[in-house]
Formats: structure tokens, sequence, C-alpha cells
């Protein structure tokens, strides 16, 4: 899934905050669920305009862009 597939930034959308394409759902919703203990399904559930592919795609390239700062 290409980058612009997962995340978006418009100044017209929640005033510039990165959200899941095609949604008003900002990426630190799901991030916040998660620090919470909360899983992807609850996450989805309480957000179903973000698709599974989406969150996936973005945790793993959150998981690559950590793994290159480490390295």
């Amino acid at each position: 899934m290409h980058h612009s597939e997962i995340v978006t930034v418009s100044q017209n959308i929640m005033s510039g905050i990165p959200v899941f394409c095609g949604t008003r759902v900002p990426v630190k919703t799901l991030v916040d669920y998660l620090k919470a203990g909360e899983s992807i399904d609850d996450f989805l559930d309480g957000f179903p305009t973000v698709r599974r592919e989406q969150v996936i795609a973005f945790l793993d390239a959150a998981n690559e862009q950590m793994i290159e700062l480490v390295a």
C-alpha cells in the first residue's frame, strides 16, 4: 500500500492534522488507542471509516522508520 493511500494532510481536513486517507480520523487517535492498551479491533469498531489495511500499513511504515532511525 502506497503512503498516499494510508495518511493524508490537508489544511481543508482537520486543519492539516494527519488523518487516514478518505476519513477525518487523526492518525494520533490510533496511537492513543494503542497506548491505552486498546486493540486494533477496538479502534476499528470506533472508527469504521478506517480500513484495517490502512492501520496495518501505517504500523508497518512506522516500524520501518524506527528501524531506519536506530540502524
